[in-house]
């Protein structure tokens, strides 16, 4: 598979980009974990999305555990992660409502955590996850900043920013912005409608599209969906 570069500013990645936004429960086990990033390696999809709430805080601690063992070379891999939700798990008692934080100690954690977990010194593209209202924007910046000047992260992203939430957070940055991830499918074409797909064209980047098969249900053959 022909690999693409995600904006101008890099990186490349391929095409398709695997994420584990929908494991949880019994689907996750190390085993097949490795079957299914292997697959992905042979189909030519390097590229692997996660967060650090995915699969109940745990997804990321499985994948690390198959680049521990070397059954695959992270030198082949492109890894997105992502932070900045909190959300209620039994293994996180200390919350208690799902909430936005994109403060400094929270994000400068939350990549360190992803670091250890993930077994790998740096994040290919960290990507900011929605946007705490009530965050001070220019510390929000500046620990971007400083975690890119580190080495730990090489690429800022964001998810589900509208066009004004892009363009304010871009202001305070000096790093360029190399994707916003949104929901686009042909059950959810909203982004196509409310400028970001347009902006994100702009500014000479490609979307990264999640859920393009609508969580299944345009898969679905059983059900009727009307468009």
């Amino acid at each position: 598979m022909e690999k693409i570069y995600l904006s101008d500013s890099g990186p490349k990645v391929s095409p398709a980009v695997y994420g584990f936004y929908d494991w949880s429960g019994k689907d996750l086990t190390e085993e097949k974990m490795e079957s299914i990033v292997n697959l992905c390696l042979d189909l030519g999809i390097n590229t692997f999305d996660h967060a650090d709430t995915y699969g109940g805080y745990a997804c990321e601690e499985l994948f690390g555990n198959i680049i521990r063992r070397k059954s695959v070379k992270r030198e082949d891999l492109v890894l997105f992660t992502k932070a900045g939700v909190n959300l209620p798990h039994p293994s996180r008692p200390d919350i208690r409502i799902k909430h936005y934080d994109t403060s400094r100690e929270h994000i400068t954690n939350s990549v360190e955590n992803s670091l250890r977990k993930l077994n790998t010194d740096y994040i290919d593209v960290f990507l900011l996850n929605q946007l705490d209202p009530l965050s001070n924007l220019e510390e929000t910046a500046v620990t971007l900043e400083r975690l890119k000047e580190s080495g730990k992260i090489r690429n800022i992203g964001v998810v589900n920013f509208s066009v004004f939430q892009h363009q304010l957070l871009s202001s305070f940055l000096r790093s360029p912005i190399v994707t916003n991830h949104i929901e686009l499918n042909l059950l959810n074409t909203s982004a196509l409608d409310n400028g970001q797909v347009d902006y994100i064209k702009q500014k000479y980047m490609r979307p990264l599209a999640t859920s393009p098969l609508a969580g299944g249900r345009i898969a679905d053959s059983n059900e009727k969906i009307p468009l």
